[in-house]
């Protein structure tokens, strides 16, 4: 059977959702091309003749820009079998079916592709305990065509894995949380050092691990960063981790400075306790005030992540981020559209269960792929959609970080910066240079 994998988006890397199912595939004898619309132009000659044509959709921003491929597709080649598959998946299988899309898997959907691709039925979500393949990263663009990895003045090629998928945690507004409900499941790691030790001999020298939250399984992923480093002690690294386990695993922080981390995105989402505790993070204020502290003393940059304006959000409490951000020195840490994100309701979303969340709920956007909601505060949507703006036109221009923060502090109304804000020079902090974060 001729089948092609298809991907729209997946934050600058080498999708492995594409090269992970292209392995099990092909072991099936098929006749596998993957195709990454974020780095090269759909194929229409190799459409026109696939049998089955397989959407990766894990993240919203992937799953919005598929849904135009696949009306092409199906004017393209009408007789190909569509399917579905990755985390945003079931969480639109409603939605995708009235697209024309046949079948429809999520979680661990290696197995159900092969099934799907044999002419058999597929769960819509399994979350099977899988032993994984090596995932086939030669059957993607170079990887020079992706995010690079930047540090001084440095720029290096980054590798891609998953040691885990899923994660144990149960935050409100997790899309993970609508599939795997607490539960998680680990790659191999002899599966995940021969997949980066390709990726090496194809040229990389930066790997990001692209779990949930790395330390799902602590012990797993010490074993798996020490392995790396042993082998490839040139090789950096950077994984995603909840401020909750930064502090519960503060004695790791020194090890993975040691084995070659450059630095730890973290979805600390609000300094606001009400806020947290609504969204159920399972970390206060004073948290990650501690986990910035903590991650300084050990020498790891800490990038967080925050989801700026919520329907809690007020102007005075988004001020208080921003001071936050600067008066921690995390001007530089944080990619400026993190200070403009909204609030995302998804199908499937446990912030559905808040009555203050369902009474601003409008019916759902198939085009936006959400529950659209207003703030009570005229003026908070008003200033969202301001500092949106601000930071898409200040980037489009290269304006440094720190300018771009000093204009969103003005938008925002505040006067003069902290005392310790410091232009530091963009190179100081270590970044992939791919700023999007959902």
């Amino acid at each position: 059977m001729k089948v092609v994998l298809v991907s729209t988006y997946e934050l600058g890397h080498q999708p492995f959702g594409l090269a992970s199912p292209h392995a099990w595939l092909t072991r099936e004898g098929h006749c596998v091309a993957s195709v990454d619309l974020a780095v090269e132009p759909l194929p229409e000659p190799l459409i026109r003749e696939a049998d089955l044509v397989a959407f990766y959709l894990p993240m919203h921003t992937a799953t919005r820009l598929a849904l135009p491929v696949i009306e092409r597709v199906k004017r393209l080649n009408a007789q190909a079998r569509l399917i579905c598959y990755g985390l945003y998946a079931p969480l639109n299988a409603e939605l995708l079916r009235d697209l024309g899309v046949d079948a429809i898997t999520g979680g661990e959907f290696e197995p159900e592709l092969v099934k799907l691709a044999r002419g058999e039925s597929a769960p819509q979500v399994s979350l099977e305990r899988l032993h994984f393949l090596t995932p086939d990263p030669g059957a993607l663009p170079n990887a020079a065509a992706y995010a690079q990895i930047r540090n001084g003045e440095s720029a290096k090629q980054v590798a891609y894995t998953e040691a885990s998928r899923g994660c144990k945690h149960l935050c409100r507004h997790c899309p993970v949380v609508a599939v795997y409900h607490g539960q998680f499941r680990v790659v191999q790691r002899d599966v995940v050092l021969a997949d980066i030790r390709q990726q090496v001999a194809a040229g990389a020298e930066h790997v990001t691990f692209g779990d949930p939250d790395f330390f799902n399984g602590p012990t797993h992923a010490l074993h798996i960063v020490e392995a790396l480093h042993a082998e490839f002690p040139e090789v950096t690294y950077d994984a995603t981790i909840k401020i909750e386990h930064l502090l519960r695993h503060r004695d790791l922080l020194r090890p993975l400075k040691e084995t070659g981390c450059l630095f730890v995105t973290s979805a600390a989402e609000s300094v606001d306790d009400r806020v947290l505790f609504l969204l159920e993070k399972n970390h206060t204020r004073r948290d990650f005030f501690e986990a910035a502290t903590l991650m300084r003393a050990a020498g790891l940059t800490l990038q967080p992540t925050f989801i700026a304006f919520t329907p809690w959000t007020t102007i005075e409490s988004y001020r208080d981020l921003l001071r936050v951000v600067a008066e921690l020195d995390l001007v530089e840490n944080v990619a400026p559209v993190q200070l403009a994100l909204r609030l995302l309701i998804t199908p499937g979303s446990r912030l559905q269960e808040l009555d203050d969340v369902r009474a601003l709920m409008g019916p759902f956007d198939p085009q936006l792929l959400v529950y659209p909601w207003k703030h009570p505060d005229p003026k908070v949507d008003s200033l969202g959609a301001r500092v949106f703006q601000l930071v898409h036109e200040e980037q489009r221009q290269g304006r440094s970080r720190a300018e771009i923060f000093r204009a969103i502090w003005r938008a925002a109304g505040e006067d003069g910066l902290p005392d310790n804000f410091r232009l530091l020079p963009r190179a100081a902090i270590p970044y992939l240079d791919e700023p999007w974060y959902c």
